[in-house]
């Protein structure tokens, strides 16, 4: 898969958007916007005022060219060159019910690899790689759910229109209800900067708080209910989902024997003449997980490499993470993560980060006369704790990372630059690099140097 692929991809969500009759959609806000949410798009095409769909498509080319590796384990990033290629598109349809109640789902297309597999780098640098990559194209419905508003008072609002949101009038306090099958990143930890892969940042440490573990399955979706609060220059949101059978499996627990509870209070402010958002999550897993003091000493006595499937028992994990967004122009605007989990269970779902710290900004184009382009940049500094490094030492491997040893351990550091060029409308060609020193946490191995390519079409 290459150039081709990509060309073929976006050809064929141009010829079905023309064929069913949709408007072009204009290009994402400019960075210096208000923040819309993680799945904003601009107004919704419509059939009638009920229906709603959209089409989109996202190729993602990668490659690494060697680097230091003078060993590598089962889930090490491959120390050779390596060219890899992900191609996801999608098809949403959304119905209107009645008032304030919406209807979505969205079938889903992946085809391809993320590098090593989707393996090797706890901020991953491919944010539309799945966990489960394929050569052939197979499709899944990924979302089915219901969500209804309800208005509270306080003065007229409105919301604009999104991938999944009609928009429309609504009241400055309200309350929202989502139930059914949906990913968690669409309701929590929202950026706009910084929560996009198909738009923004591809690394998984940036595009979301690296230390929150939220539930999902191999593509990130789940199962569960959420309910947000709109009160005054406040937002309370709040989750209930459903987790893997066992961490970092495809499978679903049955009757939420498993779940997640999430909690995401945010506050609007303005600095600088302009509104920013600071927002404070908070997460507790339950269900069955090993910790590394258990798996390190079930090794010490059998040995064999540290494994926490060995010693799984029902128990609790959880964690906090800041989120701080912040325009200070027209064009332009900063974003501060930060996250911290208790490092003494093993991640169930996301990614082996038990603190981060990511920053970084994005500007438009507007000043040099191509204001639907974007460039960013950003910082992220991810770590474990120390039974996190002992664990990965005894040669114990995480949900993406572990090179069999660790004897110099080291915080996992990424930088990453992209700039974002507008085609035509609706669709943007990006040239991006990511820059991984210690990658895995592994002094030894790297530094690692992601160069990509991603073309992403949006109707």
């Amino acid at each position: 898969m290459s150039a081709r692929a990509i060309l073929t991809t976006t050809a064929a969500v141009l010829a079905l958007a023309a064929s069913a009759g949709l408007a072009h959609a204009d290009p994402p806000a400019p960075a210096g916007a208000s923040a819309p949410d993680a799945t904003s798009a601009p107004a919704a095409d419509t059939f009638s005022s009920r229906w709603a769909f959209h089409v989109q498509a996202t190729d993602v080319l990668q490659y690494h060219p060697a680097f230091n590796s003078p060993y590598e384990g089962t889930n090490s990033l491959k120390g050779t060159a390596e060219t890899s290629n992900t191609i996801n598109a999608s098809v949403l349809a959304g119905f209107r019910l009645w008032s304030g109640g919406q209807l979505w789902a969205d079938v889903d297309m992946n085809q391809g690899f993320a590098p090593s597999n989707t393996l090797g780098v706890a901020g991953f640098v491919n944010g539309e790689g799945a966990k489960v990559g394929h050569k052939s194209p197979y499709y899944r419905p990924q979302r089915l759910f219901y969500r209804q508003t309800i208005d509270l008072g306080g003065g007229d609002d409105k919301t604009d229109p999104g991938l999944f949101d009609f928009g429309g009038e609504t009241t400055k306090n309200r309350l929202v209800i989502m139930a059914g099958k949906f990913s968690l990143t669409d309701v929590m930890d929202d950026n706009a900067y910084a929560h996009d892969p198909e738009n923004d940042f591809l690394n998984w440490a940036i595009i979301d708080t690296g230390s929150w573990d939220y539930a999902a399955d191999a593509w990130g979706f789940s199962v569960g209910a959420a309910a947000e609060w709109y009160q005054g220059d406040w937002t309370l949101r709040g989750a209930f989902m459903d987790l893997s059978q066992v961490p970092n499996e495809a499978a679903l627990t049955p009757w939420f024997r498993q779940f997640q509870t999430d909690l995401e209070l945010e506050r609007r402010q303005r600095w600088f003449g302009r509104e920013g958002k600071i927002k404070l999550l908070v997460f507790d897993t339950y269900g069955r997980m090993g910790s590394y003091a258990d798996a390190l000493q079930l090794a010490a006595l059998t040995g064999q490499p540290a494994d926490t499937a060995l010693v799984r028992h029902y128990a609790t994990r959880g964690g906090v993470s800041l989120n701080i967004e912040q325009p200070v122009s027209d064009d332009g605007g900063l974003f501060l993560r930060a996250g911290l989990d208790q490092g003494r269970y093993e991640p169930y779902e996301y990614a082996d980060i038990d603190r981060t710290v990511a920053a970084g900004g994005s500007l438009t184009g507007a000043r040099w006369g191509r204001k639907d382009d974007t460039v960013a940049l950003a910082l992220v500094v991810d770590g474990i704790s120390k039974l996190h490094e002992e664990y990965l030492a005894a040669g114990g491997l995480g949900i993406l990372v572990g090179d069999g040893r660790l004897p110099h351990p080291g915080a996992e550091q990424i930088v990453e630059a992209y700039y974002s060029l507008a085609v035509v409308n609706g669709v943007h060609l990006t040239f991006d690099s990511q820059t991984v020193v210690n990658p895995a946490y592994n002094r030894d191995r790297g530094p690692a140097e992601i160069l990509g390519l991603r073309l992403h079409a949006q109707y």
